[in-house]
């Protein structure tokens, strides 16, 4: 049991841990529990606030209204427990202590663990744990708790979120220096039509709005390649296997060097999303996640 945890009253625990499940057998599993511990748990709760917190369905459990409410209130508890320990641990300086961060696939590839390096030169104290999702996963880690710090690409503002940090992230063409297309100055989806493409899933917003500007376009692509890993998608590209499509920070690394070319796209709507630093509303963050959290902030921006 972690320090924060010693802050926390069981029962609530156990009601967190069925909310992130769906089922008591799996939250008994990762508590390393009884199930029957974890009913009573959850039967004390509702005796006590005198309402049901879940809706037993066949496929599991689901919270109630009343139990989304405390699972709210309990989140922001949990991580308040957590921020005490970890402020108490930094009263030395940066010494100690550890950043959970959910990123998209892109910023997960590069972007992120240079971040972290050049972090830890001046913090080596600090530990970091680095998860990859879609975007729409990205920020549900944030609003769960599950992840301190969130770094995506959003088309929407989205409730319980404070953002850190926003800047227009065009989708952008990606390609060995050398290929025929690097010696315009953009291009359009016309133009990339002939040569084979790779793509990341649907779950990635490059990917969605490629598809709306292609299909408004009336043009049809048969990607060589789809994959939830971006990293796959950039090592096909340096191969010679093709084209892919990203953003400037994800590859800013690899064009530095002269290993990659990017190429604007000329279509407006290749141009309607953000890059989003992400923090849960309300949570008083501790010492070393705001510091890494000003740190991004300060990397993000294109170079000049």
């Amino acid at each position: 049991m972690t320090p924060s945890q010693h802050l926390q009253d069981t029962a609530i625990r156990y009601f967190l841990e069925v909310v992130r499940s769906g089922s008591v057998s799996e939250a008994a599993l990762r508590l390393n529990v009884s199930a029957s511990a974890v009913s009573r748990q959850i039967a004390s709760l509702e005796e006590v606030l005198q309402v049901p917190l879940f809706e037993r369905r066949p496929r599991g459990m689901v919270a109630s209204a009343a139990g989304e409410l405390l699972a709210t209130h309990a989140k922001r508890h949990a991580l308040d427990a957590e921020r005490v320990v970890a402020d108490i641990e930094a009263l030395q300086g940066l010494r100690r202590g550890q950043v959970r961060v959910c990123a998209s696939a892109g910023f997960a590839f590069e972007f992120l663990p240079l971040a972290m390096v050049t972090f830890r030169e001046q913090h080596p104290g600090m530990q970091f744990q680095l998860v990859s999702a879609s975007p729409a996963q990205v920020t549900q880690a944030v609003r769960n708790g599950e992840a301190d710090v969130g770094l995506t690409y959003s088309r929407a503002a989205v409730r319980d979120i404070d953002v850190q940090h926003r800047q227009n992230s065009p989708v952008i063409l990606i390609m060995p220096p050398g290929h025929p297309l690097a010696r315009f100055a953009s291009v359009s989806l016309a133009q990339m039509q002939p040569y084979p493409l790779a793509l990341l899933d649907d779950g990635n917003t490059a990917r969605q709005l490629f598809d709306i500007a292609s299909g408004q376009r009336g043009l049809v692509f048969d990607p060589v390649l789809e994959s939830g890993q971006f990293d796959a998608l950039v090592r096909f590209v340096l191969h010679g296997g093709g084209l892919t499509l990203g953003g400037e920070v994800t590859v800013r690394e690899y064009v530095r060097r002269g290993l990659l070319h990017t190429v604007p796209i000329r279509e407006r709507g290749m141009h309607a999303r953000s890059i989003e630093l992400q923090t849960l509303t309300g949570r008083n963050l501790p010492r070393g996640v705001r510091a890494f959290v000003d740190h991004l902030r300060a990397l993000l921006p294109a170079p000049r």
